[in-house]
């Protein structure tokens, strides 16, 4: 199992912004389906927003105008740019790939948004 390694979470205030960041030991994100998750306490994981394999990439409706999925595959990075931060965004996050028919999680990074 490749690890993911995510970054980036923290307590932001509402309106702020954050950059999440998700890294492989191995090339994971090239002309794979790559995508961020996220779950807040007590409720379904639920999609935020993938890329997927030839670079076409959706949103979730809470998610569109604020949020931007990216990836680097030259350096097994894929980000999420989360602006305009709201309360109700308070989740952990998750990175996931799918390559060659195998999936992998990352461990998850917490957002806090709070004033």
């Amino acid at each position: 199992q490749v690890p993911l390694v995510e970054s980036g979470g923290g307590l932001v205030q509402p309106g702020g912004s954050l950059k999440l960041s998700c890294s492989a030991s191995e090339r994971l994100f090239s002309r794979t389906y790559t995508a961020w998750y996220r779950q807040a306490q007590g409720k379904q994981r639920e999609l935020v927003a993938d890329i997927h394999t030839y670079g076409h990439t959706t949103y979730a409706d809470f998610a569109k105008g604020r949020f931007t999925i990216s990836r680097d595959s030259a350096k097994n990075t894929l980000h999420l740019q989360m602006n305009n931060l709201k309360p109700e965004d308070t989740s952990v996050y998750f990175c996931f790939v799918r390559s060659s028919g195998t999936e992998y999680w990352g461990q998850g990074t917490q957002v806090t948004v709070s004033s």
